[in-house]
């Protein structure tokens, strides 16, 4: 009996332990002044955690008495915000989000009054709006605090000076990142690696041929493009016309996108259907390459690659998540997921032009046998313990890594997009009934709810005391929107309301 139970107790110790690391965590925040700034990107780095155990001044004692002023956007931003504490803007020093609307109208607004204080518009604008030409990545804030750069229907990433809202124009920004903007979309959210911005393509909604997935590295000085890789017809090293390859498909569809590697010498990411050879072909497959060539290095595809792609059953929905202990977690449309070893991602050691099928240590079903995956995971890491927090439109779950595999520690019936770890607690944003949910990390049942309305992939940040929450569908085609803004602070402007309901 003892040793049928030990692997349990040894489960619930371990557990234990990382929530009660998180909970120290929460109440050291508690006692300390807001540590964390500055969200630049989405995830908050370029590994995509969206997790941090700085303070964030929100804690467990006051999230249930928050005030909030809701804003309305001239935009629909179905993505995640960012932000600056002390952003310097027509001669003032203010705290400051920023978001890039489905129609690529960037949006800068004083985060404590919620007023508008610029729109960036980008020029054909008129031409797209309204139409199903649309973007849903996060923008990205430039290390020196200048400047801000965005996805826009036009198929190019735009600099903007966030002092004036106006566009860096010349040398070679704006940076095309597509030949086709009308079957090309910049979906994934825009990374950062050294000197090198990070851009991506997928397909628009129905998968409408031609399209091929697609990574592009741009120096962020100059606009220049630095190197290509093709998820398909991979040995064409340039921003290939679409139609001139004989396949279509691999998208990069995640709200993550590329992510960094420690280090940044190597990126990750994962593509969605098409065809697999392992050589020039690159469809549902996670893709390890070096900075700044672009070279791949590793490779997983799993068995079923074809059945995958017959079926609509892209892997590439969610973007891989570094759990540390040399593991990587990704999920899918298949709603499974996939634990794979860094250093080996199909089980062997990497061998160049030798990518076999398969690999993974460890699968798991996720959301019921009919609901995929589509939002980024959060990863906690206390001492050496890891953790991750993954939502989908059923259900959101916490999972601890022990002994080089997951485990569950707590499932909860309601649905979530890209859940977010801080000052330990967990937030996350439900798309179905609108509102946030607020956990301890060791508990699924809600510290607190915050109210909203109903959205799509939008997903909140938490910083500087405050959060931020978008909502809206960019499928609806809008031109317009809803920001919501959740402060410890007393809104500097009338029509704050006290927020949730605990």
């Amino acid at each position: 009996m003892i040793r049928r139970l030990l692997p349990a107790l040894v489960a619930l110790v371990a557990f234990s332990g990382l929530a009660a690391s998180a909970c120290a965590a929460s109440h050291a925040a508690d006692a300390a002044s807001p540590r964390l700034q500055n969200w630049t990107e989405f995830g908050l780095n370029p590994q995509r955690s969206s997790s941090t155990s700085d303070a964030t001044g929100i804690t467990a004692a006051n999230v249930a008495h928050l005030r909030r002023v809701t804003v309305k956007l001239p935009g629909t931003v179905d993505s995640s915000p960012v932000y600056l504490h002390a952003a310097r803007i027509r001669g003032r020093t203010v705290p400051a989000a920023f978001l890039d609307t489905t129609y690529g109208r960037v949006i800068a607004i004083d985060a404590d009054s919620g007023a508008i204080m610029w729109v960036f518009t980008p020029r054909g604008y008129a031409s797209w709006a309204g139409t199903a030409r649309i973007t849903v990545s996060s923008p990205l804030i430039d290390p020196d605090g200048l400047y801000i750069y965005a996805a826009a229907p036009d198929g190019r990433i735009h600099k903007i000076l966030i002092a004036s809202g106006r566009e860096v124009r010349g040398r070679d920004w704006p940076a095309r990142v597509t030949r086709e903007p009308l079957h090309e979309k910049l979906t994934p959210s825009l990374n950062i690696d050294g000197p090198y911005l990070i851009a991506g393509t997928g397909g628009y909604i129905g998968d409408i041929p031609p399209y091929q997935g697609h990574i592009v590295l741009i120096d962020r000085s100059s606009g220049r493009v630095r190197s290509v890789f093709n998820a398909l017809c991979a040995n064409r090293r340039y921003i290939q016309i679409p139609a001139s390859c004989p396949a279509w498909g691999a998208a990069v569809l995640s709200r993550g996108g590329v992510v960094v590697e420690p280090g940044g010498r190597r990126i990750l990411f994962v593509t969605g259907n098409g065809p697999y050879n392992g050589r020039t072909m690159f469809g549902d497959a996670v893709i390890e390459l070096t900075v700044p060539g672009l070279r791949v290095t590793q490779v997983f595809t799993p068995p079923d690659t074809r059945t995958l792609d017959e079926d609509d059953l892209d892997l590439g929905s969610v973007a891989p998540a570094l759990l540390g202990g040399d593991r990587v977690l990704i999920g899918g449309k298949d709603h499974r997921l996939r634990l794979l070893a860094l250093t080996r991602l199909d089980g062997r050691r990497p061998a160049p032009g030798l990518f076999p099928l398969g690999g993974e240590l460890q699968t798991l079903s996720f959301g019921g046998n009919e609901q995929g995956i589509f939002t980024q995971p959060a990863v906690l890491r206390t001492g050496r313990t890891f953790g991750a927090v993954v939502a989908n439109t059923v259900e959101t779950g916490a999972f601890t890594l022990r002994g080089g595999l997951l485990h569950t520690d707590w499932k909860t019936p309601t649905a979530g997009t890209s859940p977010v770890v801080a000052g330990g607690l967990v937030y996350v944003y439900n798309p179905e009934a609108g509102g946030i949910a607020v956990y301890r990390f060791g508990s699924g049942r809600p510290l607190a709810e915050l109210p909203g309305s109903p959205g799509h992939w939008n997903s909140p940040i938490v910083v500087d005391g405050h959060i931020f929450e978008p909502e809206g569908d960019a499928n609806a085609h809008q031109r317009s929107g809803i920001l919501d803004i959740f402060s410890v602070r007393s809104p500097a402007r009338a029509g704050g309301t006290s927020a949730p309901r605990s």
